[in-house]
């Protein structure tokens, strides 16, 4: 059996058209052409699709089932020959994304929008996770690409391009004993239990911790969940509270008298020197890298 697209555009053209010569026409093809095509059709699959009765084909039974399947079949055919096409072209088969978990409420699907734009036939998977996670996943190649804060150490393996700034704040709940003082100082952040979100690998030490005493999460969400039930003080995006007026009237921005820790971080795109990196993940390095230059 060697049955090709062609034929099958033409079998269900000329079912939806209901004659060869009008299937001709929307075809561009004379009709005798679209008479063999079927013709050779019915042979390979050894069924009689059309009865040639009068002026006009008539579909058999047969015909009308195996139509019902045809568009769906013509699709995938198209989204192979797509595929087969951009792997060709050094497109991979799949792209493998990590945003750090604080970064989640941010605008970072414009980007995968613009992937999928670009990219119909690629599989793109996004995964959150506290920074330090994220990072390891970059080092094994279990994701590609990461949106990540700034680090203070560089791992050599890695690079990056700058993608946006993001500002936290020092946040508690309002009946929260440190929402009482005007000022806090640095030796009641230390004595006031602090919601971290870290790495689920114990043995990391969460960045942004201040406090001696601290509870772990691996997501900002879970560690908002806390805030709010007084339960300590942490470290939240401003664009959190920004886009959520009711969460804004919950918690309170601490001001933070003795000390000055830094909360204004540069949002990298980052990858591995190791990855051997697709088109798709170079375009999105590349898109980034170039609004960077624009908007300076």
């Amino acid at each position: 059996m060697n049955i090709n697209q062609e034929q099958l555009i033409i079998f269900k053209t000329v079912i939806e058209t209901g004659s060869f010569s009008a299937a001709a026409r929307q075809l561009g093809k004379v009709p005798s052409a679209v008479s063999m095509s079927i013709a050779n059709l019915e042979i390979d699959l050894n069924l009689k699709l059309f009865q040639r009765v009068g002026r006009e084909p008539v579909p058999t039974p047969q015909a009308r089932r195996l139509y019902e399947k045809t568009e769906q079949l013509l699709i995938e055919m198209n989204q192979w020959k797509q595929q087969a096409i951009a792997l060709s072209e050094g497109l991979e088969p799949s792209l493998n994304i990590v945003v750090v978990s604080e970064l989640m409420h941010t605008d970072w699907t414009e980007y995968i929008a613009l992937l999928a734009q670009q990219f119909p036939s690629l599989q793109i998977n996004i995964f959150s996770a506290p920074q330090e996670d994220a990072l390891k996943m970059l080092m094994n190649q279990t994701a590609q690409l990461a949106l990540m804060f700034e680090r203070e150490i560089l791992d050599s393996r890695e690079q990056f391009v700058e993608f946006k700034k993001e500002v936290l704040v020092p946040v508690a709940a309002l009946n929260y004993p440190l929402s009482a003082f005007a000022q806090v100082t640095f030796e009641q952040i230390l004595q006031s239990r602090q919601i971290v979100v870290a790495s689920r690998d114990r043995s990391i030490k969460p960045e942004l911790l201040y406090s001696r005493n601290y509870w772990r999460t691996d997501h900002h969400h879970s560690a908002c969940s806390l805030i709010l039930k007084e339960l300590g003080w942490g470290v939240l995006p401003l664009e959190m509270l920004n886009e959520n007026p009711k969460l804004k009237q919950q918690l309170k921005i601490l001001d933070l008298l003795d000390f000055t820790p830094k909360f204004e971080y540069f949002v990298d795109l980052v990858w591995s020197r190791e990855s051997n990196l697709g088109s798709a993940a170079r375009f999105l390095i590349n898109h980034v890298r170039n609004l960077r230059i624009h908007t300076k």
